[in-house]
Parts: structure tokens; C-alpha cells; sequence
């Protein structure tokens, strides 16, 4: 299976702005916490299908897993808006990632 980049998504995004471009708020950096907040809002359906279920149902449980990963997807959509709003590339995002990864490895 290939591995589903950073870079995809934001295209897939940017796909999704084109279309719904007259309904839609632009991407930029003045409604970037705009998609933060929406963001946080899909996480918040995510914990709540954990929550009310369990970690292990919500996550084995047929009727609930696609549930959940599908909030998870409107996570990503939102966290790739949120890239694309301040302008972070996947190069500069893996960047920071590594160097937090590293500097977390020698943390405790």
C-alpha cells in the first residue's frame, strides 16, 4: 500500500477550496484560526465516539470504526487547511517533526 503524503492531502484540499471557492471562506492566514477551531470540533467527535464506546470497541467494533476514522479523516482535512492557511510546506512540517522527535528522545 502506498503511503498517503502530507503533500496529497494538501493537494486534495486545495481541490476542495477550487470547488467550493464562492461558498467557501479563502485559505489565508486570517482564516487559519478559523480552521483551527473547526479542527479542534472534529477532534472533539473523534473523543466522543472513544469516550461514550471505549478505546478498543470504537476501534474493533465494526459498526463504530468506520465512525471513527472517518472523524479522523475531517481531522486531517482541517489540519491540512490549517498547513495551507499559514503557508507550512510538507518539507518545512517534516523539518520541525524531526526536530521535535529528536529533541523528544532525549526529553525524560
Amino acid at each position: 500500500m502506498d503511503d498517503f503524503s502530507i503533500l496529497e492531502m494538501q493537494e486534495m484540499q486545495k481541490a476542495l477550496q477550487e470547488k467550493y471557492k464562492d461558498k467557501w471562506e479563502p485559505i489565508g492566514p486570517e482564516t487559519g484560526k478559523n480552521k483551527l477551531l473547526w479542527m479542534i470540533g472534529e477532534i472533539g467527535e473523534a473523543a466522543d465516539i472513544v469516550k461514550k464506546n471505549g478505546g478498543t470497541k470504537a476501534s474493533s467494533d465494526p459498526s463504530l470504526r468506520p465512525a471513527l476514522v472517518e472523524e479522523l479523516a475531517d481531522v486531517l482535512m482541517y489540519y491540512n487547511d490549517v498547513l495551507l492557511c499559514y503557508g507550512i510546506s510538507p518539507e518545512e512540517l517534516k523539518q520541525a517533526y524531526r526536530k521535535k522527535f529528536e529533541r523528544n528522545l532525549t526529553r525524560w
